[in-house]
């Protein structure tokens, strides 16, 4: 493709997109996740571009203006995978994937629905959807997601972020956030009007059939964590790997919090360019 994406669309919805690299480059498709945008590539990014690679950021749905429909079932997960499809059917695909957080469920969406559409897939942070629900009843991993429970509430969230320094950032900055972060946190996410759609993520999960998390994946697949990680444990992370029928590789990086995209992007750029070189 000789011209940039800069939107998609797909089930009504207009998608903002940053097209950057060569444009010749292989294709990179890099999902965020919460509460983040395209942006927490940004130290990533021009790690693969200077490889010739080209990446293709979107910000995804309840993040782009055009695209925060009111309903909770309108963020199901099927219809987070189908956004990412879109796009990289726009863009031509087959595609290389990344995915961090809940970009990371989503990109294990889709290598589990259309496999022949991505070459290669990189999980940051977030295990195979499988193995971390079945981690909910095997080990502490429901303790850790704790959030889960209180982001269904309504408004109270969206209440506690409005307030610096508040209950919602304090939270952030025991995860691992910088101050940097929670910075781009307050104007990127909740300046920008962001904060309810991508809560919305959460508040779909009674919408989504737990069958769906479960599909075995056969495209070659690197899962990248960190054992600061004090949202998701080791027990998923380890059972990863019984789930993928295809080359697989786990990186563990010593000493990272959850935030790997931003506060580790060399380690992570390092893990990405091998996969796709693999």
């Amino acid at each position: 493709m000789s011209e940039r994406i800069t939107q998609f669309e797909n089930d009504g919805l207009t998608f903002d997109v940053r097209d950057e690299g060569p444009l010749d480059g292989t294709p990179v498709v890099l999902l965020h996740g919460f509460p983040e945008r395209s942006t927490s590539w940004r130290h990533v990014a021009p790690l693969l571009h200077a490889q010739g690679l080209r990446t293709f950021a979107p910000d995804q749905r309840g993040y782009s203006p055009g695209a925060r429909p009111p309903r909770r079932r309108d963020y199901a997960a099927g219809r987070l995978v189908g956004d990412a499809l879109a796009l990289i059917d726009t863009i031509g695909g087959p595609v290389h994937l990344v995915g961090h957080d809940w970009g990371a469920a989503v990109g294990w969406g889709v290598v589990m629905t259309r496999p022949a559409q991505v070459r290669s897939w990189t999980a940051v942070s977030v295990p195979h959807t499988g193995a971390f629900a079945t981690s909910w009843v095997t080990s502490t991993q429901g303790l850790k997601s704790w959030y889960m429970g209180l982001f269904q509430l309504p408004r109270l969230p969206e209440l506690s972020a409005r307030k610096p320094r508040g209950p919602f950032d304090r939270s952030m900055r025991r995860s691992g956030m910088t101050a940097e972060d929670l910075a781009r946190f307050r104007s990127e996410i909740v300046e920008y009007g962001a904060l309810p759609g991508g809560l919305a993520w959460y508040r779909a999960i009674p919408f989504t059939s737990p069958g769906a998390a479960r599909r075995r994946v056969t495209v070659p697949t690197t899962l990248v964590w960190s054992d600061g990680d004090v949202a998701v444990g080791r027990a998923a992370v380890d059972a990863t790997a019984r789930w993928v029928d295809a080359p697989y590789e786990l990186v563990v990086l010593g000493g990272v919090s959850h935030w790997i995209p931003t506060q580790a992007p060399e380690a992570l750029a390092d893990a990405i360019l091998a996969r796709v070189a693999g």
